[in-house]
């Protein structure tokens, strides 16, 4: 019992001998305990005590960062906790629509019929269904592109979409171009595939054609990961004049595309990269976000030569759709409920866009009109890990921009937004604590 005390301590120490920073990360529990040869209990108990003295804060999925700081130019600590506001979640992005769980009821209602529901929880195959794939091909068309039904495969949700894809065109070692910053997912999935990703720059306009080519000279990409409308984290859309010069290039180095749309469905509709490189370009999109997270489909829009190889990437990942999802989604897209509900949920994201707009005015925010995330690059001196330090002394969590970044070190001091969760009067009030937080400690000095 006092051994664990000892320890806390000594971090304490540390803290206020200010050898440990505020924001800065602890390492994790079980990388603790190695370097101090005690048990993993124990430095569990160690991180409980320092909780217990408010010196630091847990972040579910982040890690633990130091809570507590020397006195300011005011005589405050640098990250304060904030006893009045209830916790309010700003990483979670799942948008809702008003009355969605009404919308939804009465169409799986008839799937509860014994003989219906004995068929929706057979197996089902990554190629779904005939009635699946047509129901698909309509949900994803845009005015010049309609998906052959032939060419559908389905997942359980978009992410293991990516990852059936990468299986199928990347061998262990395999290098793929992805943008600077990009979904961490991806990241994720990269590492159990023992895939390395290559960071590739952008413009205003979009990824740069001419990055994507010099790191291809460099050595062989065996594919290209592309998120070309309503960038994550960016909110960034491509115009077509660049995907255009995008399709061009990867023709020439005849280049496999993975096209990531999953939040397309926040704007209007606008043709994919599929259209210009069709014989190149893996469309991933799903209904986590047009519906719900918790009962979703993945889908995949393949070239005709590669439908077993991708279908076979899916079998052998263990990643093929529920049927019972499958047969949901497929009445929910026929009765118009998905429609409704997209309807609903552009007119929800540019709400909060407004709020957003209105909390953050004049501090340097990326977003777009339709977007249910934002890109806040922080006033000078904060830093990215500081900052979101800061917010979760107020019980607020943010992503800081470093969980987008490919490459270490090359990230803006910069957190993403997700707008869409939090209740709209929790929203404004997080944003404006935020708001405050930023303006308040923008002149002091946050470290080096």
């Amino acid at each position: 019992m006092s051994d664990y005390r000892r320890i806390a301590d000594r971090i304490a120490d540390d803290i206020a001998t200010g050898r440990l920073r505020p924001g800065q990360r602890l390492p994790p529990q079980r990388a603790f305990a190695r370097r101090r040869g005690i048990a993993p209990s124990t430095a569990g108990r160690v991180y409980a005590e320092l909780v217990r003295r408010g010196l630091v804060v847990g972040e579910v999925g982040r890690g633990t960062f130091v809570r507590a700081a020397p006195a300011g130019p005011a005589g405050q600590a640098l990250v304060e906790p904030s006893l009045a506001a209830a916790p309010v979640n700003l990483e979670l992005n799942y948008p809702a629509a008003p009355g969605q769980p009404e919308l939804l009821a009465p169409v799986l209602a008839p799937l509860l019929r014994p003989d219906v529901l004995a068929e929706a929880l057979l197996p089902a195959a990554a190629t779904g269904t005939e009635a699946a794939r047509e129901a698909a091909a309509t949900l994803l068309s845009t005015p010049g592109w309609r998906p052959v039904p032939e060419r559908l495969l389905f997942t359980g949700n978009a992410r293991q979409a990516i990852a059936a894809v990468l299986a199928s065109l990347v061998r262990p070692g395999g290098r793929v171009g992805v943008e600077q910053l990009t979904y961490p997912l991806v990241k994720e999935i990269a590492a159990r595939l023992g895939i390395t990703l290559v960071p590739l720059a952008g413009d205003a306009a979009g990824l740069l054609p001419e990055a994507v080519a010099a790191a291809h000279r460099t050595a062989p990409l065996s594919a290209l990961y592309v998120q070309p409308t309503l960038h994550n984290p960016t909110s960034l859309t491509t115009g077509r004049p660049r995907l255009l010069q995008l399709a061009q290039l990867v023709h020439d180095l005849n280049l496999p595309v993975v096209e990531d749309r999953i939040w397309s469905f926040l704007r209007e509709p606008g043709d994919p990269l599929a259209v210009h490189a069709p014989a190149l370009t893996h469309v991933v999109e799903g209904l986590s976000k047009r519906v719900a997270p918790g009962l979703t489909v993945g889908f995949l829009v393949v070239p005709p030569h590669r439908v077993g190889a991708v279908a076979g990437a899916v079998r052998s990942g263990g990643w093929s759709a529920g049927r019972f999802a499958l047969e949901a989604a497929v009445r929910w897209t026929a009765e118009g409920t998905v429609a409704r509900l997209v309807e609903a949920k552009r007119a929800d994201a540019a709400r909060r866009q407004r709020i957003l707009a209105e909390e953050l005015a004049g501090f340097a925010v990326r977003s777009d009109p339709g977007s249910c995330f934002a890109w806040w690059e922080l006033p000078a001196p904060w830093r990215a890990d500081t900052f979101t330090a800061a917010a979760a002394a107020h019980g607020i969590a943010v992503t800081p921009g470093p969980a987008f970044a490919v490459a270490p070190g090359h990230t803006p001091d910069a957190v993403r937004l997700g707008l869409a969760s939090a209740p709209e009067p929790d929203l404004r009030r997080a944003l404006r604590t935020l708001a405050h937080v930023a303006a308040r400690r923008a002149g002091d000095r946050t470290g080096p």
